[in-house]
């Protein structure tokens, strides 16, 4: 090549072309760094006829500068970046940048100085010094993550280096993991598991694109089926990727993993340390990272030689990005799959709608595991009325559920209380003028947080400590506390058990690894007798001593109008439930609800799961609503009301004519303000067969904003707020 056209990590700049100068040598996929004006950018080396872009004359080309010492990025990771800018609307920019987790990956190897405690136990402390010691116990990284861990001073932990209390660590940046043994612990599979194992390591043994999806019942054993499938790509020297909807679920996982393999898997998450991104990023890019497990982000990731792709808990919510680039990483595994001609495999005990009609349609192979694993038996499970079983007055628990909970702490067993409503209580007014307290930044109430004194938005994050008096009418003494939070059941629960151990699982309370670990054993160890969780504790967890399950609010799912209200529901519900009696011990689910008659509710209540869903069906074909029709929505936003309401109005006003393509709004968004910026929203509502992407495209492109709006484009949404 003696030109290259270059994808710039810049969604605002266009495709840049420049020379190659000689003795450079290039490809399509290199990472490259080439000037601009007095800059330097980073930019990927992409195929002409696949990027469109305006023909310069040689003589006008100014030279690349240099090439990462990295190998390009694969040709299927390529058409995967392509894809998902063209199907999310999306820049390829913004795509692309996604599989560049860390920068400083691509400068190569070397070392670099990490720090932790020296164990030293001085005889005074300052308050910031004895707060940093506490916090980074067991703790190593740079000066700068563990002030950000410790919430002190880069200054106060330089001061802790120099006092002899911090040591530094030489860390080797490309240090290699330790290397996953297929056949390290055998399991005995039962005969459904067997099956459904020998077809998934067939299609890992063919190396062809595959999509499963693994329908199994909670406590089944679908991790152990899906291992069979890793421990084949392993012995045959291919990477796996595994997706967890959650980082919380993690340290589970990771268990099990090493129990299987004998050595953890590489992570990639968010609330990984730089030196670590770096070094995953560099292990998988040249395909020493045997297996990878993460969040969504991890399904960019450029794989040297990948063998099979897995999506735990394909179901879940979190699965779908709500900002940047909103794309969902069940789809996206789905279509990474393809390019990469490997087998993928969706599991979950409930499925999405659209993945039961891709299965039912036969486009992805469904494998059932009907029964659990071990002879465990599927809970019972009861409706709790609260129109005829009423809880005590303040309180939130019916008599029976109450019943049930002493009659476990008697025979030493466990409980879990699910409410999936974090703090203590979701809304806080005046008794005496009514006023309530709401952020300032957003169309929410505030959640008061007990623990952590504090009332606090669940949107954007703004914190206040609770008044001593009424901000509207002054008067002291005077805010009550309104419905019930996690934090509000947990206070009931030690009110009528006061010599149980009870344990406030949310994302306040594990909020990093180590405290989940800490969770976990301490449930596995009997040291805990009640769990009141969100929907952390939903999915994942293995307690063969927890019998009882209570869901507090089972109706709180079905607020808001959202249409895939039901369906969700009933998956987070049925996998709560799962949780109980997965040992040799029976287990018993209580569901409490206003709305027993409510379709979602009878089928839980009976088991079946096949009506539900195809009730569920029937009402969204009816709606054209996905999988039979197409959604899709703008978001218009803006620091000024005035601007977003206008931009909102022009969008409105060029919308396109179209038989197959109905237009909604624009209209303030459920959450008009969020973060500071008022919002309004137009939803579309399209037919399979229309062109969803193009019509967006022709209408949006020609439309110009005030620099303060931003418009965004979500394709198959998941939040209507």
């Amino acid at each position: 090549m003696n030109r290259a056209r270059l994808l710039v990590f810049n969604a605002a700049l266009p495709v840049l072309d420049y020379r190659v100068p000689d003795g450079m040598i290039v490809e399509p996929g290199s990472i490259v760094v080439a000037p601009l004006g007095p800059r330097q950018v980073l930019g990927i080396v992409w195929e002409d006829e696949r990027l469109p872009g305006t023909e310069v004359p040689d003589s006008k080309l100014r030279p690349l500068l240099e090439v990462m010492p990295v190998p390009p990025l694969p040709a299927p990771l390529r058409r995967l970046i392509e894809w998902t800018a063209d199907y999310y609307c999306a820049p390829m920019a913004a795509v692309a940048r996604m599989a560049i987790g860390s920068m400083a990956a691509l400068r190569g190897g070397g070392t670099m100085t990490e720090y932790r405690l020296t164990g030293m136990e001085p005889k005074r402390l300052t308050p910031q010094r004895a707060a940093a010691m506490d916090a980074l116990d067991g703790e190593q990284a740079t000066i700068r993550e563990l002030a950000e861990r410790a919430s002190v001073s880069e200054g106060v932990l330089r001061g802790m280096v120099g006092a002899g209390l911090l040591e530094p660590v030489v860390v080797d940046l490309d240090r290699p993991y330790p290397r996953a043994r297929a056949d390290h612990a055998q399991p005995q599979l039962s005969e459904d598991q067997q099956a459904a194992a020998d077809r998934f390591v067939a299609a890992v043994d063919k190396g062809k694109f595959a999509p499963f999806l693994l329908d199994g019942v909670t406590g089944s054993g679908k991790t152990e089926t899906y291992f069979e499938a890793v421990a084949e790509a392993l012995r045959l020297g291919r990477q796996v990727l595994v997706l967890l909807p959650e980082i919380a679920l993690t340290e589970n996982f990771l268990r099990r993993f090493e129990a299987r393999f004998g050595v953890p898997p590489v992570l990639w998450h968010s609330s990984l340390k730089s030196t670590e991104r770096r070094r995953a990023w560099r292990a998988i890019v040249r395909g020493e990272a045997q297996v990878v497990v993460g969040a969504r982000s991890a399904l960019f990731m450029p794989y040297a030689k990948l063998g099979l792709i897995v999506v735990d808990e394909a179901h879940e919510v979190s699965f779908k990005q709500d900002d940047g680039v909103r794309y969902n990483a069940r789809d996206v595994a789905v279509m990474r799959a393809k390019f990469e001609k490997v087998p993928v495999i969706l599991a979950s005990a409930t499925p999405a709608l659209e993945s039961m009609q891709l299965a039912e349609a036969g486009v992805y192979e469904k494998i059932d595991l009907p029964a659990r694993f071990g002879g465990a038996t599927m809970p019972d499970i009861q409706i709790v009325d609260l129109r005829t079983e009423q809880p005590e007055r303040g309180h939130w628990l019916a008599p029976r559920l109450v019943k049930e909970l002493k009659l476990r702490l008697e025979r030493g067993e466990q409980s879990l209380l699910f409410l999936n409503r974090r703090g203590y209580a979701p809304l806080t007014l005046c008794r005496n003028c009514g006023h309530r307290f709401q952020c300032p930044n957003c169309t929410a109430w505030l959640v008061e947080h007990r623990l952590s004194r504090r009332l606090a938005c669940h949107h954007c994050g703004y914190e206040t400590q609770p008044p001593e008096a009424c901000p509207e009418c002054h008067t002291a003494d005077c805010l009550v506390a309104c419905g019930p939070g996690v934090e509000r059941i947990a206070d009931e629960v030690r009110e009528i058990l006061p010599e149980a151990r009870v344990a406030l699982v949310t994302s306040d309370t594990l909020n990093n690894p180590a405290k989940i670990n800490e969770f976990v054993e301490a449930a596995e160890n009997r040291m805990i007798d009640v769990i009141v969780g969100t929907q952390l504790v939903t999915k994942g967890y293995h307690f063969p001593e927890l019998t009882l399950v209570g869901v507090v609010d089972a109706d709180l799912g079905l607020e808001g109008g959202d249409l895939r209200a039901g369906e969700r529901t009933y998956q987070q519900i049925a996998q709560v439930a799962g949780r109980a009696g997965r040992g040799e011990k029976p287990g018993k689910v209580l569901i409490q609800t206003r709305h027993p008659e409510a379709p979602v509710i009878e089928a839980l209540a009976s088991g079946d799961r096949d009506s539900f869903y195809a009730a569920e069906a029937e009402a969204r074909r009816d709606a054209m609503a996905p999988p039979f029709g197409r959604w899709a929505a703008i978001i218009v936003s803006s620091e000024e009301e005035a601007e977003a309401r206008e931009a909102a109005r022009q969008i409105g006003g060029a919308r396109p004519d179209l038989p197959d393509v109905l237009i909604l709004g624009p209209a303030p968004a459920p959450l008009s303000l969020l973060r500071g910026r008022y919002r309004y929203r137009l939803l579309i509502n399209a037919r399979r067969s229309a062109e969803l992407q193009d019509v967006i495209r022709a209408w949006l492109d020609p439309l110009r904003f005030s620099h303060g709006v931003r418009v965004a484009v979500d394709i198959d949404p998941y939040s209507f707020v």
